[in-house]
């Protein structure tokens, strides 16, 4: 895989690079340090994939990723800081493929290798597809929808929401994301779709017609309490969790509160996130939804999720959101 390496800073181009290069079957091909000279380098080169920072001189990320388009479409990491974290959404709907947190500076880089590395096999994944790089209901509850997504995710819960508009069902989001990002993600959410998004902070009571996305780093679960009203816990990782938010763990609570009203979809992702909790939504009597390898960036979880035998359907995301609207009302 050719890469080209965009960032003003000339010790996170080394850090970057050096990072990659640790990788089998990686090469940097080159680096520039603004968007201009990386454009250039992008037209000229053809590198299979960029690693962009946004904040730059002469032509910063989201003017970059606008020409990028035009003239050289191409998969594009973006590498952000934490104090930046609304900019990522904007430059993952200017079609970034996915982003990456950086801490801080001072920090340095070699924290974020693992989930670079990650990032870049799953560029890799979706290029050798040839893929595009684009119950009766207690009283008055509402139906729980559980949507389970990772990479390329953000952009797939995006569209499921806005086929939703209008539904009476209380939609609960597990999205691997990394901490303080979760709520820019809720709040562009909630501008786009022009119902309440929030970002669980634990007591909350499910609503019709609102959703929940999971925090960063924690667990989004719904419990039943004492009084058998439905209540949102946003519980603490534990050592052994390979993934934070779990879908696994949040498909499984809504089975045992939602019963045979509960919906469960998996979207867009690598590994089995969610495999396991079909199985809980399938034997209470929910319906289970998979987005198709169609539209699927990354198939990873929706296939994991089929080879158990529980989902109901398996549709491109555009028709999967037009069924599912009809099937929550």
């Amino acid at each position: 895989m050719r890469v080209l390496v965009i960032d003003d800073s000339a010790s996170n181009r080394r850090a970057i690079t050096q990072i990659l290069e640790s990788a089998p079957d990686v090469e940097v091909i080159d680096r520039a340090q603004d968007g201009a000279e990386g454009l250039e380098k992008a037209r000229r080169l053809k590198p299979d994939l960029i690693t962009l920072d946004l904040e730059m001189p002469r032509l910063d990320g989201f003017a970059f990723l606008r020409l990028l388009q035009q003239v050289a479409p191409t998969p594009v990491i973006v590498i952000s800081s934490y104090a930046h974290r609304s900019d990522v959404f904007k430059a993952l709907e200017l079609g970034a493929f996915d982003f990456v947190a950086k801490p801080s500076r001072a920090a340095g880089l070699d924290t974020v290798r693992v989930d670079l590395l990650a990032k870049v096999q799953a560029v890799r994944q979706v290029q050798k597809r040839g893929g595009n790089l684009s119950e009766v209901r207690r009283g008055s509850e509402p139906t729980l929808l559980a949507v389970g997504a990772s990479t390329g995710g953000p952009q797939a819960v995006h569209q499921l929401l806005m086929g939703l508009k209008g539904t009476s069902a209380c939609v609960l989001v597990a999205q691997h994301m990394p901490p303080r990002f979760t709520r820019a993600f809720a709040e562009r959410l909630e501008k786009a779709w022009g119902q309440s998004v929030t970002e669980a902070r634990g007591g909350e009571r499910p609503q019709a017609g609102c959703a929940f996305v999971a925090p960063g780093g924690k667990h989004l679960v719904v419990v039943r309490t004492e009084k058998g009203a439905l209540e949102l816990q946003v519980l603490e990782a534990g050592s052994a969790d390979k993934h934070v938010p779990s879908i696994d763990r949040l498909f499984e609570s809504v089975a045992r509160c939602g019963g045979a009203a509960a919906h469960a979809v998996v979207l867009t992702g690598m590994g089995h996130d969610g495999a396991q909790g079909v199985g809980a939504i399938a034997r209470a009597g929910g319906v289970v939804w998979a987005e198709s390898e169609q539209t699927a960036v990354i198939p990873g979880m929706p296939q994991a999720a089929m080879k158990t035998g529980h989902v109901t359907w398996v549709l491109p995301l555009h028709e999967l959101t037009q069924e599912l609207a009809k099937s929550v009302g």
